[in-house]
């Protein structure tokens, strides 16, 4: 097994965190690693994603998603070709701390493949920092944009 983890605080409440990483149509404008995502954030769905790590082409793949838990984790279980050849679960966990939050960004990879690939792992690992910065840079700044009830 291999795992990837990642965090990074953002100064905004897990509601906040939950919107913008659920609005899978906006990932191209912002994303720097996961490049698109298609399909609906509910347990039992299939997505497809498209991940570019730095310095590498990119990959599409439709994982399934294992929990959708609102402003809480989101998780989904992806496999090439069958199972146990190289499955990865990716989770974006969120915990509320003080008046923000932390967001966990991980991936496990299992399977007889899991580690043959130790250079595509350490991109990836870029690619969830790349992920985080980005994700704090647009939750933080639609805190600073017009809010409800305000003149925009």
């Amino acid at each position: 097994m291999r795992h990837i983890e990642t965090s990074v605080e953002i100064a905004r409440p897990p509601a906040a965190v939950w919107r913008v990483l659920t609005d899978f149509p906006s990932y191209p404008a912002w994303n720097p690693f996961i490049r698109r995502i298609e399909g609906d954030a509910r347990v039992g769905a299939r997505l497809r994603v498209t991940v570019q790590p730095p310095g590498r082409k990119p990959m599409t793949f439709q994982p399934t998603v294992r929990a959708a838990e609102p402003a809480r984790e989101l998780r989904w279980l992806g496999r090439v070709l069958i199972p146990g050849l190289f499955d990865g679960e990716h989770a974006f966990v969120i915990e509320p701390v003080g008046g923000g939050c932390l967001l966990r960004h991980e991936e496990r990879f299992t399977g007889l493949l899991a580690g043959a690939f130790p250079g595509m792992l350490a991109d990836t690992a870029k690619g969830f920092e790349a992920h985080n910065a980005a994700l704090k840079r647009q939750v933080e700044s639609a805190a600073r944009g017009p809010t409800a009830g305000t003149p925009g």
